[in-house]
């Protein structure tokens, strides 16, 4: 039976991991810079790091089509999809408007929609997950409990370099953004647990940041030998490289991998942005 792993593009790049999914398909986000509409599909994220720069305006983000969803899900006879938290974007309701039409037209391909509640890393973390249960040939059904199960213990957090192009983009308010360019302090967000962005601690610069994200994971991570941890870096995989180091040093979780940011995720976590799932 053909199965099909279908993603947002809020999913990062790892082609080491994901070559190995066959075909893991990729509905592409569209970006709104400065009257531009770019389609986040295989971008040159430097590329776009530099028109985000350029343009001090609003960054716009919007969610794939239901069509979208629906011209892929009618290919295949199973789909399996991983959206983005549906607190944070439309796209998981996208993917259930589609599976809607699939069932009105009385189709019989089988839709199963996992909404992350999470973004970037956390998805990859799903993604590979997935894949796992999948190889095992799991019941379908099973597939899905156990996917309800890892999400609702998925944690997710976020470690931007500037709050600038959060606050600009509707994600905090410009008060705030101002408050912390002065006082030069560097949030540490995650999500609630509900999909939605928090703010989780706050440092002041890049070192006690990097302390205190530490902190957070070794005060909620479980079962740590057994589990994966993902980063997801924006432009600077240096970065992301040393802060595995650093969480392997002290942590010691079963593996970390590395990802380079997609367009979205280059767009929120911004140059040199990092975001962790575990």
């Amino acid at each position: 039976m053909n199965t099909q792993i279908i993603v947002d593009s809020c999913v990062d790049f790892n082609d080491r991991l994901f070559k190995k999914i066959n075909g893991i398909i990729r509905i592409p986000f569209k970006i709104r810079i400065g009257g531009e509409e770019i389609v986040d599909r295989n971008l040159d994220t430097t590329s776009l790091l530099e028109k985000m720069k350029a343009d001090v305006g609003k960054i716009t983000t919007s969610c794939p089509s239901p069509y979208d969803f629906y011209e892929n899900f009618k290919k295949n006879a199973v789909n399996f999809v991983v959206t983005i938290s549906s607190k944070l974007s439309g796209s998981y309701q996208s993917a259930m408007a589609a599976k809607d039409m699939l069932l009105e037209e009385g189709l019989g391909n089988q839709v199963y929609v996992i909404d992350s509640k999470s973004a970037s890393a956390g998805q990859n973390l799903i993604v590979m997950k997935l894949k796992e249960l999948l190889e095992q040939e799991v019941d379908n059904g099973l597939i899905m409990q156990r996917m309800t199960e890892y999400t609702a213990h998925l944690k997710t957090l976020f470690l931007p370099v500037s709050i600038d192009n959060l606050a600009r983009n509707g994600r905090i308010s410009g008060l705030k953004a101002e408050i912390g360019k002065a006082l030069r302090i560097v949030p540490i967000l995650g999500s609630n647990g509900d999909g939605e962005l928090v703010l989780k601690s706050r440092a002041f610069g890049e070192k006690q940041a990097a302390s205190k994200l530490l902190d957070l994971i070794e005060a909620s991570a479980v079962d740590m030998e057994h589990s994966s941890l993902a980063i997801t870096f924006v432009d600077v995989k240096e970065k992301a490289e040393k802060m595995a180091e650093m969480i392997q040093q002290r942590l010691h979780f079963k593996d970390v991998q590395i990802f380079q940011a997609g367009g979205l995720s280059t767009v929120y976590a911004d140059q040199g942005g990092l975001v962790l799932a575990y």
